[in-house]
């Protein structure tokens, strides 16, 4: 069982409540894919199949909430600002932290729930499908879709270790860092010994930057949103790179109907869809052929 997740997770908890989290059940802690902390309610851990209660943990403060805010941001509460207004911090260990409040036009003021997404690596988890991506043995650029929280980080980052272990040459875009979790120059999570991660950069950006300087064979990037990302993913296209990327959607056709991702589509650059169920707490992949 890989659980550094969880317990980078817990380590943003204050000191009682992470001693509670961890006196949780292994499976539990093994199946946890978020931690909720919601202001006057007892935290909650969400297992893919649904929420239960921490066991023996009491109610959320404000205290509570500034106090995972603090660790989140290493006491730099002022300077995540800018990432703040998106709704979400990057923590230590690639925890992304949702956060939900009372906003104002400069951003959040005040701060009522959190989520704590906890990254897992899943070998495995792409065997399934990964024949499929390839066409006469070349990688086919591929979309990857789902509503959020099915999985599709970790789907892409196991497809990146594939492919990087099979040599080919991937750059990875990981603006928020919550794909190889890199720092120092290292990647906490294994993402192949052929791959190149830009983090910390914004993902229009990396990808210009990483197909001028790194010659990539495979351009990797997770959450497709703004249209200067499509606009960047075009001109990898056009440089003969393949592609890797995920959206969040309910399904093609809706995915197809945003600008940024319509042209995308229109202009042919992805040959394959792959799609995630979550059928309580099971995921099921299925590819397309476009």
């Amino acid at each position: 069982m890989d659980m550094d997740g969880f317990y980078a997770a817990a380590a943003l908890l204050p000191y009682a409540l992470r001693r509670t989290a961890l006196m949780m059940p292994e499976a539990d802690k093994d199946a946890c894919e978020e931690l909720r902390l919601r202001r006057g309610c007892v935290p909650a851990f969400s297992d893919g199949a649904g929420e239960r209660p921490i066991p023996g943990a009491g109610p959320v403060t404000g205290e509570t909430v500034a106090s995972v805010l603090e660790a989140a941001t290493q006491a730099s509460l002022h300077a995540a600002v800018n990432a703040l207004r998106r709704g979400y911090i990057t923590a230590p260990g690639g925890v992304r932290v949702g956060v939900c409040g009372t906003g104002t036009q400069e951003g959040l003021r005040s701060f009522s729930s959190l989520s704590l997404r906890i990254p897992k690596e899943v070998r495995g988890c792409a065997d399934g499908i990964y024949p499929a991506l390839f066409e006469n043995g070349v990688f086919c650029s591929t979309l990857i879709l789902s509503p959020p929280g099915a999985g599709k980080t970790t789907l892409l980052r196991e497809l990146v270790r594939l492919l990087s272990g099979d040599g080919v040459r991937v750059s990875l875009a990981d603006e928020r860092g919550e794909v190889a979790d890199a720092e120092g120059g290292e990647s906490r999570f294994d993402v192949g010994k052929c791959t190149d991660v830009m983090t910390g950069v914004a993902k229009a950006d990396a990808i210009m930057m990483l197909l001028r300087a790194m010659n990539p064979q495979v351009v990797a990037v997770d959450e497709v949103t703004e249209p200067a990302d499509a606009r960047a993913l075009l001109s990898a296209a056009g440089c003969g790179a393949a592609l890797l990327a995920t959206v969040h959607g309910a399904d093609l056709e809706e995915v197809r109907k945003r600008p940024s991702m319509r042209c995308l589509l229109e202009a042919g650059v992805f040959s394959r869809c792959v799609t995630i169920e979550n059928r309580r707490g099971v995921r099921i992949c299925r590819v397309k052929v476009l």
